[in-house]
């Protein structure tokens, strides 16, 4: 797990490349469903220290261990239940499509799916959400970064597919959370996830 700052992206083989990879599928993991016993284990041998300290992400970083550290299994899966899950309605939708149309399954969601079968890739069956689940999106990101095929996976296929699929909507859902009174564990993976999208944008940026 990397907690580095902003870096130039660089090429797919590179350590930093690998981190990046690695971290957005922990982000993937934690939220398609609560961390499991094994999880909060792996943090709690976790370092607390960013690799580079002082670093944009040292602090977000910290925080998310310790709500990994301070929260069981059952805790995580009440707060996750209660927020994203719910009767009907739950309090807040993990889909970008209900972030930008207002509504599930509208044309954000066609819009993705046009993307994926450019890529070449399509959602396993066995998977109950659909593709503009923000896990989906982020171990697509992953996949985009660490994958074999370099035609699918390179830096100008990330900073599309990240500027079209996750910047419009993905600070939106982590604010939402944050001002919700029942989030704890899930508003520290919030600010984390804020905090490295926006090292991810400055990234992207600097490739003009």
């Amino acid at each position: 797990m990397t907690t580095g700052q902003a870096v130039v992206l660089a090429g797919a083989d590179s350590a930093e490349e690998l981190e990046r990879a690695e971290l957005y599928g922990l982000l993937a993991r934690c939220w398609y469903a609560p961390p499991d016993a094994e999880l909060l284990e792996r943090f709690a041998a976790t370092a607390t220290e960013a690799p580079q300290p002082g670093s944009f992400l040292e602090g977000p970083w910290r925080q998310l261990v310790a709500a990994m550290r301070a929260s069981s299994v059952a805790e995580a899966a009440d707060e996750y239940a209660a927020l994203f899950l719910g009767i009907g309605r739950p309090e807040i939708f993990l889909y970008g499509s209900h972030h930008v149309a207002g509504a599930l399954n509208e044309q954000p969601l066609v819009a993705l799916r046009s993307d994926l079968a450019e890529l070449g890739l399509t959602r396993d069956p066995a998977r109950g959400e659909t593709e503009d689940h923000v896990s989906f999106l982020f171990e697509l990101m992953r996949y985009l970064i660490a994958g074999d095929d370099v035609a699918v996976a390179n830096l100008t296929r990330q900073r599309d597919f990240f500027a079209a699929q996750l910047q419009p909507w993905a600070n939106v859902l982590c604010d939402a959370i944050a001002a919700h009174p029942r989030a704890r564990f899930y508003a520290s993976l919030a600010a984390f996830t804020r905090a490295f999208l926006s090292v991810e944008a400055q990234g992207f940026d600097m490739l003009g």
